[in-house]
């Protein structure tokens, strides 16, 4: 039986959505951790422990399978410019709990760039192969980052390390390759193209009226819905200036519309509040829509199938994303989304067929957009209905055989473990 072991330093699977370090990636090692348990694939998942309280093995991945809680630093959250003073530390404590288990693993499958460094250091002990994904990549959030919000050089050093060590690199768009390619100047011929799943058991159009009453909403009301984490790259302002143009216009004299967010931190103190939720609930204020717009907090992914079938649309405004899970549950809904039209949401979002594309900080051409969905029932219906279908090719039961394939290609390449990339490149 194949045995891996998967690292996911920074942000554990099981922890709650919407928060500062939570996200698709989270969703993205659970699911597909419990989808190899089913194929007979055995799999630890080792995450930095946060809270003392929290017993360091649980069970709750199915299949035998286990997340793994490695005391690294206080166990307490960090910030990621901190975390990285934990590596070494965190390394050495796999170690220790595999040793302690008599545990020997086949491969090691990491995820993000502090994940990948960690693996380096394993791979080195253990002598196996390491597939690595990034999810997101340092040069190209510098690309698009605002003052004060750039990755730092250590970061940009460490993903060319583990570009170097990775015997294969998962992306999940032609995007995400063209990016390894043109910013990082490397050779992609052990990149393999695999995009992230979704649980369609989970994921599926639920009646609206019946998904509105679950979530509190009067029946006759349009919501439009944003999730995801509350930061300056999601481009959640963007969306709060596209609905004060349809306020603008009218638009909202004619629908009893409401703005939702999810995720982010919805009833602490001004004092308390992330800086971001504070200057984003400032520009509601600003701008007039506190009646409109309500900031909801973190969701647990049980509930989000009901607010994603209730919304009328959901929107992806961000600056960078290198897939857009979000989008790709909105769509196994049978819900229309508007997305900006970069990295992965420009290849999953269908321009006019599952939804639209829309200019990057374009307040105004989304608005259009939106009031176009709010207006245009039947088109509404029509484009939710193709992305129920168009998710259907994203199921998590292929999408992680296809990952099963890249790790037993990789073991049989490297029998003894030996495959190391060079240093001029993949």
């Amino acid at each position: 039986m194949l045995r891996i072991a998967i690292l996911s330093y920074h942000t554990c699977p099981l922890a709650t959505l919407g928060g500062k370090d939570t996200g698709g990636m989270n969703v993205y090692v659970r699911e597909l951790t419990c989808h190899l348990g089913k194929m007979g694939i055995s799999a630890d998942v080792y995450t930095r422990s946060q809270d003392e309280h929290v017993p360091h093995v649980i069970h709750d991945l199915g299949y035998g399978n286990r997340v793994v809680h490695i005391p690294a630093g206080p166990e307490l959250p960090l910030p990621k410019n901190e975390l990285v003073d934990h590596l070494d530390s965190f390394a050495e404590g796999i170690r220790s709990f595999a040793a302690s288990k008599s545990l020997k693993y086949d491969l090691i499958h990491s995820h993000y760039w502090m994940s990948g460094i960690i693996a380096r250091e394993l791979k080195s002990t253990w002598n196996i192969p390491v597939v690595h994904m990034f999810h997101t990549l340092g040069l190209m959030k510098n690309r698009i980052a605002r003052e004060g919000e750039h990755e730092g050089d250590y970061r940009v050093r460490g993903e060319r390390d583990v570009l170097k060590i990775a015997d294969k690199v998962v992306v999940s768009t032609v995007a995400e390759l063209s990016q390894l390619q043109w910013l990082y100047e490397v050779k992609t011929d052990r990149v393999v193209i695999v995009p992230p799943g979704v649980d369609l058991s989970h994921f599926y159009p639920i009646p609206a009226d019946e998904a509105k009453e679950f979530i509190g909403m009067e029946p006759d009301r349009d919501l439009i819905l944003f999730v995801g984490r509350i930061e300056p790259l999601k481009g959640i302002d963007t969306l709060i200036r596209a609905v004060s143009q349809m306020q603008e216009v009218g638009v909202l004299d004619d629908h009893d519309l409401s703005l939702w967010i999810i995720g982010g931190i919805a009833d602490d103190s001004e004092e308390t509040m992330s800086n971001e939720v504070n200057r984003l609930q400032n520009l509601c204020d600003q701008l007039g829509l506190k009646d409109f717009i309500k900031f909801l907090g973190k969701r647990s992914q049980d509930s989000l199938p009901y607010y994603y079938s209730a919304a009328h649309i959901v929107v992806v405004p961000s600056h960078y994303e290198s897939f857009g899970m979000v989008a790709l549950e909105a769509m196994a809904c049978g819900t229309p989304v508007v997305a900006s039209q970069v990295g992965g949401l420009a290849y999953l979002v269908q321009d006019g067929v599952t939804g639209y594309h829309v200019p990057d900080q374009d307040p105004e051409a989304l608005s259009k957009r939106l009031t176009t969905l709010l207006e245009d029932r039947e088109l509404n219906l029509q484009m939710g209905s193709e992305g129920v279908e168009v998710a259907k090719d994203y199921g998590w039961g292929s999408i992680a055989l296809k990952i099963k394939d890249v790790f037993e290609e990789v073991i049989r390449e490297n029998p003894e473990g030996q495959g190391e990339i060079s240093e001029g490149g993949l």
